[in-house]
């Protein structure tokens, strides 16, 4: 049995080890010798003084004070900093569990009846704000799909199963194992997020090229709105007018609740190949790429890593990229023999094993770090390959500056988590010496830096964590207008009362039309 951290990522069991953070401690101090690492430990959270729920417990709602403190925020660095401060901010009056899909629809109806916000809360892993609720003025519910956690159906044939929102990454992949199949989504919070959460966030999963968001692997959706319930048609596609799966994807809770999904199984991978490449400078490392995502090959893994992210997660000088195929049907040797060629780098050993073992270990990392007033946070995007080398340039450059400028000091790296035939879609660290009482505040400047310095140099906001609430402002610029008035159409057709998660992707709140 395992307790889920209230204030940071993952269980207590699973947190760093005192050698693991003196490692840490170490590494820093070797790369940033005047930055103060002096350790801060979390508040009990019962000595935290919550105000008094405006919502009665009953059976779908829990008042508990630890409960609505676990469910306020997410994942995000700035989450996690706040929370260790004590800083607890907007809280849930309660936290609604339903048990069955009627239930959902009680909630919505209750809610909408009474002015009462509803967060859907999938997992509780968002890094963008999108599961607190924040400048919300009156009652608000967050809404706990956990109980709603079963594969319902299988269906071998067209090799598809019906599975309920609530359910974990592992319980997924644990209930579906007896029949043979696996869905094979695993973004990097896959251990403590939900199907829901996927769905509602279009997440990105671990392979780098074709099925690289769920939503690639979604036959059809179940939804319940605050008007009704929408189901699409099982189908293997359709030109029957625009996708009614896509107006719910990546829709965040604010259209309706997404309770079940027929999602594209397949069988359990049984060959594999991979091997990593150094490279003799970043820009010819970035060409491979490109020529690998162009050949037709389809790596499951193609994860560059220039020398900073390569020295400091992987232990291996020069940029680094990180290949491997699979597949269940035929063996894939050849596959990576061509890729190699294409490469015309040096084959390293070691890297993929010491690369996989840190980036499960990041998100504990990351809060270890936190707690010695380091700031340690990632932002990503994804442009065209025509745009890339500019986009890098500037990005890089606009996240020195302000480095300099907020921290004194810092380190920027870079990886690719996924490639396209026309682009890739960078990811970015940021490791920085911090001032305790200032950290959310310090990295929010950064984040407006390098997110103005994304959207001026043509990338998106976001290529996979969603938009939340620190995205909104530049969601907005990025969205053509007559989208933006069109899906606040759509939030005035499905959700009249305006109580789904306020002031994500559109600012309406109220019924009547909607500002753009």
């Amino acid at each position: 049995m395992t307790t889920r951290s209230w204030w940071g990522w993952g269980t207590v069991e699973d947190a760093v080890t005192p050698d693991e953070r003196q490692h840490l401690v170490t590494r820093v101090r070797s790369v940033l010798p005047n930055a103060d690492l002096t350790l801060h430990t979390p508040p009990d959270p019962k000595t935290l003084a919550l105000p008094d729920p405006r919502i009665s417990p009953s059976e779908l709602y829990s008042t508990d004070p630890v409960d609505r403190l676990a469910h306020a925020r997410g994942q995000a660095y700035r989450d996690v900093v706040r929370n260790l401060a004590g800083d607890i901010g907007t809280v849930p009056d309660a936290v609604a569990r339903p048990r069955t899909e009627q239930d959902v629809v009680r909630i919505l109806d209750h809610c909408g009846s009474n002015g009462i916000a509803v967060i859907p809360f999938g997992g509780g892993t968002s890094v963008v704000g999108g599961v607190e609720p924040r400048n919300l003025d009156g009652p608000v519910v967050t809404l706990d799909l956990q109980h709603l956690n079963r594969v319902l159906e299988v269906d071998p044939v067209s090799r598809a199963a019906r599975i309920q929102a609530g359910v974990l990454g592992p319980a997924l992949e644990a209930q579906l194992k007896p029949h043979g199949f696996t869905l094979r989504h695993f973004p990097q919070s896959f251990e403590f997020s939900t199907l829901g959460g996927w769905l509602a966030t279009r997440a990105g999963g671990h392979y780098a090229t074709l099925g690289t968001h769920i939503d690639d692997f979604v036959e059809s959706l179940r939804v319940v709105t605050p008007v009704g319930i929408s189901e699409s048609r099982r189908l293997p596609g359709s030109g029957a007018g625009p996708s009614p799966d896509r107006l719910f994807l990546g829709s965040e809770g604010t259209l309706g609740v997404i309770t079940e999904a027929w999602l594209r199984v397949q069988r359990p991978p049984v060959h594999r190949a991979g091997a990593s490449v150094r490279f003799a400078s970043w820009e010819r490392a970035v060409e491979a790429v490109r020529v690998i995502a162009q050949s037709g090959l389809h790596p499951a893994n193609c994860r560059l890593l220039d020398p900073a992210e390569a020295f400091l997660n992987a232990g291996e000088p020069g940029s680094v990229l990180v290949l491997g195929f699979e597949s269940a049907d035929h063996p894939v040797d050849a596959h990576l023999r061509r890729a190699l060629e294409l490469c015309d780098g040096e084959v390293v050993e070691g890297v993929a094993q010491r690369w996989r073992g840190s980036f499960l270990r990041m998100p504990y990392q990351r809060d270890a770090l936190a707690q010695h007033a380091m700031i340690t946070e990632t932002f990503e995007t994804a442009c065209t390959w025509d745009r890339f080398a500019e986009l890098h340039a500037a990005v890089t450059e606009a996240a020195t500056a302000v480095l300099a400028e907020v921290c004194g000091a810092g380190i920027v790296t870079c990886r690719f988590t996924h490639v396209y035939p026309d682009g890739p879609a960078p990811y970015y660290g940021i490791y920085a010496p911090g001032r305790w009482g200032s950290l959310h505040r310090q990295w929010d400047e950064i984040k407006a830096a390098v997110s103005e310095a994304l959207i001026n140099a043509g990338g998106t906001i976001t290529h996979h964590h969603a938009v939340g609430r620190d995205h909104m402002p530049w969601y907005s610029r990025q969205r053509p207008d007559v989208f933006g008035a069109a899906l606040a159409g759509a939030k005035a057709a499905l959700d009249p009362a305006g109580v789904l998660n306020p002031g994500v992707l559109t600012t309406r709140t109220s019924a009547g039309p909607a500002p753009r």
